[in-house]
């Protein structure tokens, strides 16, 4: 599972021309508009509701609606910046003429399939326009929806512009483009006979770079176009996920995450735990536990973690006298440990997928299952970090109750935020999305305001901006995916992977460890957004047949997915860390390993146990 930069990455050179800087400002203050409508609606709707028993009609719809602009806009930004999510770093081990001739054929497959996904949407938005339906308040949902194959337009051409650092590459980009294109649209060999090739084809350049959303919605299309069905599904799809109800806390819950990543609470959090446990064996590594958790449950992306907090937990525990190697092991795969705490984004992403197969389960359920799970694997990891304490002989820091409570006294707003997040949720008083908007809301006027890190004017749009760009990637692959899913459906592979599995799984034992080994592999394989839409469709079905508390069920796809972060070869965790730290991969990969034993007795605790998950939302009903 890796999350990578498509193409090449920026390189230093003349500054960009005037158009250029005032059209990526606009782009991002648009961005910014966009996720501050969806915050601040919900607020307004709320305080109507509870003191003037009045709302602002259709404010659900229309924050549902800025959810799919948001995923559109992130996804342009994304493909601006070349930082579309890719599986595979294939051509940073390629020099040379190699290496540009991989990434021109990618990006040109690439551009081809996003060509393809904006014609499937402007099928879609003209079967809206001639339907006459309305979205709210007289607006043509068609006029809304332009927003799709626009987006998708912008997305190929910033696709063929990084598709090589010369004029001639980006000149030859579009010809390769126009040309798979006219395969598909010209050809007078039957779709089907095609199926293997075109496949193949995909297969190929994704191993070279291709984004992971071409993948997925290059395979549907590509599916759906060999038995002669309307590629137009794909939109539907796409527009049927990203209206979801639920789905406007990820990008909510998200900002949360970047303001605190991007303010200085990481300094403030670390001086606390250092205060709190600094004195004991293993301190260090109980703080770089604790402070990653925190902040990966609500970046919702153990990426952001490493690189935002890495650099100043390795000074601490270096500092301790721990080991580069297990200082180094120790930060890479603290990064994902917050993965099952509220208010997560992989948790409300498995309950709105679960949901829209058919299996309801609430966003409330999923985050009370994973708290024990998640606190367990938060102690191994402190338990691991304890362990390597005993053998290092750094200064002896005694506790100062005094220290401590400056730390706590200069950190209080920001300790308040789970807990604001955790009783809005939790409390009934709010539905998740205003719990959402209101915990985004405070640590804006924590960061913005109380402590004064960040500027309105010139800090908030760039943040927000950042943020747009995470959640547009992650909901451009979700919306393509949903597409893949859909055929899968379609072509009954859930059915047939019921009966393959009665047929020769017989113990509920047996299914889980085939579960836990499968799954496994899907983490290193593919990013954790990608699998949660593509995989877990596949895997409900399995654990009904079974017997498995959906929630129960769900703790263990993701527990699996976080250990995958860490999974050589291609775990995501051992790219950033190996970036951020600039070592060999080889070094990090051996750093993990000690821990990679040590999560994975809790990931197959937490399977076998189903008490732990299973216990609060029983206890919560």
């Amino acid at each position: 599972m890796v999350e990578a930069f498509h193409a090449n990455e920026p390189t230093a050179g003349s500054p960009p021309p005037a158009w250029s800087r005032v059209l990526r400002q606009s782009e991002d203050l648009l961005t910014a508009l966009v996720l501050a409508l969806m915050l601040l609606l919900p607020l307004v709707e709320s305080f109507l509701r509870r003191f003037f028993h009045t709302g602002i009609a259709s404010s659900m719809t229309f924050v549902q609606h800025l959810v799919l602009y948001l995923g559109m806009l992130g996804g342009a930004l994304a493909a601006r910046e070349a930082r579309l999510l890719s599986l595979s770093t294939a051509t940073n081990y390629l020099k040379g003429r190699w290496r540009s001739a991989a990434t021109l054929y990618s990006s040109s497959f690439a551009a081809a399939m996003t060509f393809y996904l904006c014609l499937a949407s402007v099928t879609f938005v003209l079967t809206k326009r001639e339907a006459g339906e309305i979205l709210a308040n007289h607006i043509a949902l068609w006029a809304v929806l332009l927003v799709i194959p626009f987006g998708f337009a912008v997305i190929t051409l910033r696709i063929l512009w990084h598709a090589s650092e010369t004029w001639k590459g980006r000149l030859l980009a579009p010809v390769i483009t126009g040309l798979l294109i006219g395969v598909g649209a010209q050809s007078v060999v039957e779709p089907n006979r095609l199926l293997v090739p075109a496949l193949v084809a995909l297969i190929f350049a994704t191993a070279l770079g291709a984004p992971v959303f071409t993948a997925l919605g290059g395979a549907a299309l590509i599916l759906f176009w060999s038995e002669g069905q309307p590629i137009a599904m794909l939109s539907v799809d796409h527009y049927r996920l990203a209206v979801d109800a639920a789905l406007p806390t990820i990008p909510l819950f998200t900002l949360v995450g970047y303001l605190l990543a991007e303010g200085g609470a990481s300094r403030r959090l670390i001086r606390v735990f250092q205060a709190l446990f600094g004195h004991v064996r293993g301190g260090p590594a109980i703080v770089t536990a604790f402070v990653c958790a925190l902040f990966t449950a609500f970046t919702g992306a153990s990426g952001v973690t490493i690189l935002a907090l890495g650099g100043l937990l390795m000074p601490v525990l270096r500092a301790a006298n721990y080991s580069e190697r297990n200082a180094l092991g120790l930060l890479t795969s603290a990064g994902s440990l917050g993965l099952l705490f509220p208010p997560c984004l992989p948790l409300i992403l498995y309950a709105v997928v679960a949901t829209t197969i058919g299996t309801e389960i609430s966003i409330t359920k999923m985050f009370l299952g994973g708290i024990v799970p998640g606190i367990l694997l938060m102690v191994l990891t402190a338990w691991w970090g304890i362990h390597c304490g005993s053998r290092a002989t750094g200064p002896s820091v005694s506790f100062s109750p005094a220290e401590a409570r400056r730390a706590l006294w200069e950190a209080k707003w920001e300790l308040l935020i789970p807990v604001v997040a955790l009783v809005s949720l939790f409390s009934g008083l709010a539905t998740p999305v205003e719990a959402s908007a209101f915990t985004a809301l405070y640590a804006f006027v924590v960061e913005t305001i109380v402590y004064r890190d960040l500027r309105l004017a010139k800090d908030i749009p760039r943040v927000m901006g950042e943020c747009g760009l995470l959640v547009g990637g992650v909901l451009l692959i979700l919306g393509v995916a949903m597409g893949f899913t859909d055929y899968l459906f379609t072509a009954n592979v859930p059915e047939k992977l019921v009966a393959l599995a009665k047929e020769f799984i017989h113990a509920r034992w047996v299914f889980l460890l085939a579960l836990n080994l499968f799954l496994l592999v899907v983490g290193c394989l593919m990013d954790i957004f990608s699998a949660i839409v593509v995989v877990a469709p596949l895997i409900i079905p399995l654990g009904k047949e079974f017997g498995f508390d959906p929630v129960h069920l769900g703790i263990i796809f993701l527990a699996n997915l976080e250990l995958g972060f860490l999974t050589p070869p291609v775990g995501m965790n051992l790219f950033l860390s190996a970036y951020r730290f600039r070592k060999p991969m080889t070094e990090v990969t051996r750093s993990v390993l000690p821990m990679l034993g040590i999560l994975l007795i809790g990931v197959l605790l937490i399977s076998y146990i189903p008490a732990l998950t299973t216990v609060l939302p029983r206890l919560f009903k």
